[in-house]
């Protein structure tokens, strides 16, 4: 099975402390490299993290409250510096456009070598923002108090497995191979077939990671993500600060699990944690009483999907 990693670069939210960077994720898939959100010191996260930086082809960025995109143009200017050719997609809500544009054009009125293309994101709805091979990746329209969207990374199926003891046994030759993945069954030479369930095991299981940013709770996600590998939810509070995430558009810790729970996810990972909490336990402990595989999130942790 093929890597499918998230790089945990930064995982507190707006107000800036000593122990925690603003929300900045890459998540690995298959050999590629996506940027999920760009806080304050991205960059000097990603050298710490030994992650290559000409391997970000895309960023995705949730909203546009400064703790999700304040790295942003330090990202972009860093590639420059690197001698980056190749094209810098970045998917966003329609209103950081503008905004970037001007610092584009205000810190780098020279060639920096390569191209920025923007991508507006339709927050309200759900839908298709990238697409290859590999993977897809959805926008998931969330409550905050502005325009705001998760991520859902779903890898595409790939095929079944093909039994090298039975390579061995019938002598398949090369040629063949690809077809007995795609269904066939095999003929030997003196015309008995050999069935494909014979000759193959079943492909992984597809895995799918969902990004889930500010938002206020929402009692009805977890429909949207049924069975998910692993969610990152942001769990800013708990239950003691619940009337702040009423009024700020966010959640606890206790309200990221019962998303967790009704969707059936594999695995919950907490973050965007408020600076009031020296010690992110208590949010923890009131997650794993809901949803017991939760586990909190650190700068440089790498999870597994």
């Amino acid at each position: 099975m093929e890597p499918f990693k998230v790089h945990i670069l930064g995982c507190g939210s707006a107000l800036p402390t000593l122990r925690h960077y603003p929300s900045s994720q890459v998540v690995e898939c298959r050999g590629k490299l996506f940027m999920v959100d760009c806080g304050e010191g991205a960059q000097l996260q990603i050298r710490r993290s030994g992650i290559a930086f000409g391997k970000i082809g895309h960023v995705f960025i949730s909203h546009i409250h400064g703790d999700h995109c304040f790295g942003l143009i330090g990202i972009v200017s860093t590639f420059g510096l690197l001698g980056r050719t190749t094209h810098l997609h970045i998917h966003a809500p329609e209103a950081l456009g503008p905004m970037l544009q001007s610092q584009l054009d205000l810190f780098f009125n020279y060639d920096i070598g390569y191209k920025v293309e923007f991508h507006p994101i339709d927050t309200t709805r759900r839908a298709v923002i990238y697409e290859d091979r590999s993977l897809t990746v959805e926008s998931l329209p969330l409550e905050h108090r502005m325009p705001c969207c998760g991520f859902i990374f779903s890898e595409k199926p790939t095929l079944p497995h093909i039994r090298r003891d039975m390579i061995d046994m019938y002598g398949i030759p090369v040629s063949q191979i690809q077809n007995i993945k795609m269904g066939a069954d095999y003929q030997l030479p003196d015309g008995t077939m050999v069935p494909n369930e014979r000759l193959v095991t079943k492909a992984d299981a597809p895995r799918v990671y969902v990004y889930a940013s500010d938002t206020r709770y929402m009692p009805e996600l977890h429909e949207q993500i049924k069975g998910a590998t692993m969610l990152y939810h942001e769990a800013t509070y708990g239950e003691d600060c619940k009337a702040n995430a009423e009024k700020y558009y966010h959640s606890t810790a206790r309200q990221a699990a019962m998303v967790a729970r009704d969707a059936s996810v594999g695995k919950l990972l907490l973050g965007h944690y408020s600076s009031r909490y020296e010690n992110e336990q208590v949010l923890l402990d009131e997650a794993r009483q809901v949803f017991p595989n939760s586990q909190l999130t650190q700068e440089m942790d790498v999870i597994e999907c």
